[in-house]
């Protein structure tokens, strides 16, 4: 079996690639690489602005694979209407667990134990102590137990919390415990002092975050958000933490880019980090080896791993 492989990463820096497949690297250039009706599996390019992994969608007539080298897919998700029916839409499940779980860890600590307090201190020159709450004996609730949700609880364990529940789209047991359904969201959110949001964004989830979700929350928790922005209201986040009430760590904004003067940037309470839950020096090697797997898959006709839906299939 032979294919046209459009790569975001040059095929010469990939070992084992599977042999005599026309790969092509493409990586959001104005210029094709070829032609892209041609093109059989799609690798999209990794953290580009929105719109530039979905302008060869049109042309792609022939495609069978598209796989994203991210955990969402909401950034190609509307462009598969171009696409004819089968083409099958793979995430990267298994790439960024490692990475987003590090950073999610980070921005917890950081903000619990006022980490930009004492760098904004540090640059006065002045000697910053005092009390500052721990994350032991926490109570944390995570919303979204897909792979990165397990990731997270996974480098949460050591800390002595007092409880960790999960919340996801479906119940179902876990080896760490039960993942509750969100319809038991409500029950579960006033009981928790970190609350940290892992879930894709879809037509659920967008502004789960809202208004009555925050104003549920704990007085004095922290909501930390590695998911997207779109899974928070913004505006009802500002008015929260104006208040003072609640504390924020997000690594994912609406909108984003965060412009400039948003008021975001200026709200008590808030750390904010641009969106590198993924990218980082993990990225790479799990990115190599999932390619590598998934077209040694494809080329043997084997099934694909983390296909998330198939194009005309029902609820597609």
């Amino acid at each position: 079996m032979t294919a046209d492989v459009w790569l975001p990463i040059p095929p010469e820096e990939i070992e084992g690639l599977p042999e005599g497949q026309h790969y092509r690297f493409w990586n959001g250039e104005e210029t094709f690489p070829a032609d892209p009706a041609e093109c059989a599996f799609y690798v999209v390019p990794y953290m580009k602005p929105p719109g530039i992994g979905q302008r060869p969608l049109p042309e792609m007539t022939s495609v069978d694979v598209v796989q994203t080298l991210s955990a969402g897919i909401d950034h190609v998700e509307s462009g598969l209407k171009h696409l004819p029916p089968g083409v099958r839409l793979c995430n990267a499940r298994g790439v960024h667990e490692a990475s987003t779980a590090e950073l999610t860890l980070t921005l917890i600590l950081a903000s619990l134990r006022g980490v930009p307090d004492f760098v904004r201190a540090q640059d006065r020159g002045e000697w910053l102590s005092g009390f500052r709450p721990a994350l032991a004996d926490k109570n944390v609730l995570i919303v979204g137990y897909g792979s990165i949700g397990a990731a997270i609880e996974d480098r949460l364990a050591p800390f002595e919390l007092a409880r960790v529940a999960r919340v996801a789209r479906s119940e179902r047991t876990t080896a760490r415990g039960p993942v509750l359904p969100l319809t038991e969201l409500s029950a579960v959110l006033p009981e928790a002092d970190v609350v940290i949001l892992s879930t894709p964004l879809t037509a659920a989830t967008r502004h789960l975050v809202d208004a009555d979700f925050l104003a549920r929350m704990k007085d004095g928790a922290l909501l930390v958000n590695v998911a997207r922005g779109g899974v928070v209201d913004t505006k009802a986040l500002l008015t929260e933490l104006e208040t003072g009430r609640i504390t924020a760590a997000l690594d994912v904004t609406d909108p984003e880019p965060l412009p400039r003067e948003h008021p975001l940037w200026r709200a008590p309470g808030v750390l904010i980090s641009p969106h590198v839950g993924g990218p980082t020096s993990a990225f790479l090697p799990r990115a190599k080896r999932l390619l590598v797997d998934q077209l040694t898959r494809y080329v043997n006709r084997e099934p694909l791993r983390n296909v998330i839906l198939t194009t005309g299939a029902a609820g597609a």
